[in-house]
């Protein structure tokens, strides 16, 4: 694309959802579409080649939610223009800077239906199998989607790209939870699919990694909920415990015996990705008292160390996984009347940040 010059801004289109000329006129038959017509609420990638049809979504008066850039900070955010919007400012909602200004966010207790899903691709074959960018995002989101329940297999997709896109793509590239789309539209036309291949059923725990766990808030909450269902939330990189194992909590070790210990942060060495922060909590909180909570709530740490003048603990778990594991059995734990401040701990050096001052608490954002 770049060499026959087919690639728009932003440029190069290398590592990301290739941005096209003549996206917009590809979009056009997108309320074209009986899929289209008949949806109410539209899912629509937040890429460059897909801003036309985030437009005409808007200018259908369709619900558009726009899922957040690398799930960061949720799942989706709802595109609400102001009252009385004209063309023009349809325009600017659909663009990346008007989905931050006019949107809210959707969380996952919302009940939301989506009826209509739209998906970047970097390559799409008219068998309906696609490639994106090669991290997982589209497949992830629409796993998400099916574990919250706002989607289902007859839910259609569709993609937005250049005729050069449409190519052949082996079957044996494809994994099982990766993404098929039932729509390709392309600047000159509009190929239906009829795509048989099953779209995910769910969230693969397997291929999730602690690393995406640790990026991703929604995806914690989701792992949590899975779990307290009964389902295998195994992630990819947990270790096997031998036969029998279980977190138990040990004797707690005084600050004294560790390096300098600060609120959220452990001065000198790293520490572990597996050492998980609890604060904000009572000043009148017993050991004992925190120790049952975390029992009760599964999350009882191999090691403990108690910060009691600074109302927290560092919880000490074997290895990654474990750690997220215990965060997200932690989600809105509270203890007495206060509400903890749970996340992975992280190294902060003798000297705070420019300007700053060491000892502040430093949990990882």
């Amino acid at each position: 694309m770049e060499a026959r010059n087919l690639a728009d801004f932003p440029r190069p289109v290398h590592h990301r959802i290739p941005n096209f000329k003549g996206a917009s006129r590809a979009a056009e038959h997108f309320p074209r579409l009986q899929a289209f017509k008949m949806a109410r609420t539209i899912k629509v990638n937040p890429d460059a080649p897909q801003k036309n049809a985030r437009f005409l979504v808007l200018n259908s008066k369709k619900t558009l939610l726009v899922p957040t850039p690398r799930l960061r900070t949720g799942l989706f955010n709802k595109i609400t223009p102001p009252p009385g919007a004209t063309k023009d400012v349809l325009r600017k909602c659909a663009t990346s800077q008007g989905v931050k200004n006019y949107s809210t966010p959707v969380g996952l207790d919302s009940r939301v239906l989506v009826d209509l899903v739209v998906v970047g691709s970097v390559a799409v074959s008219e068998k309906g199998w696609r490639i994106g960018k090669g991290e997982g995002y589209a497949d992830l989101e629409y796993s998400m989607m099916v574990s919250m329940g706002a989607v289902s297999q007859g839910t259609p997709v569709v993609t937005i790209v250049h005729d050069c896109q449409v190519v052949d793509i082996p079957e044996t590239l494809l994994e099982d939870h990766d993404l098929t789309v039932d729509y390709i539209l392309t600047p000159t036309r509009v190929i239906t699919t009829g795509c048989e291949r099953p779209k995910p059923t769910g969230i693969v725990w397997s291929k999730i990694s602690c690393e995406m766990m640790g990026k991703m808030p929604v995806l914690r909450s989701l792992h949590c909920r899975e779990e307290q269902a009964g389902k295998d939330v195994t992630l990819r990189d947990k270790r096997q415990s031998p036969p029998g194992a279980r977190a138990a909590l040990s004797t707690v070790r005084s600050p004294r015996e560790l390096p300098s210990l600060e609120s959220g942060s452990l001065q000198g060495d790293d520490v572990p990705s597996s050492t998980v922060y609890v604060g904000n909590l009572p000043r009148d909180a017993r050991v004992s008292e925190l120790k049952r909570a975390l029992s009760a709530r599964g999350a009882a740490p191999s090691r403990l160390t108690w910060q009691g003048p600074q109302r927290g603990a560092f919880l000490h778990y074997r290895d990654p996984a474990e750690a997220w594991q215990a965060i997200s059995r932690l989600q809105g734990f509270c203890l007495g009347a206060n509400t903890a401040r749970v996340a992975l701990a992280r190294r902060q050096g003798a000297s705070g940040p420019a300007g700053g001052r060491a000892g502040e608490p430093h949990p990882d954002p």
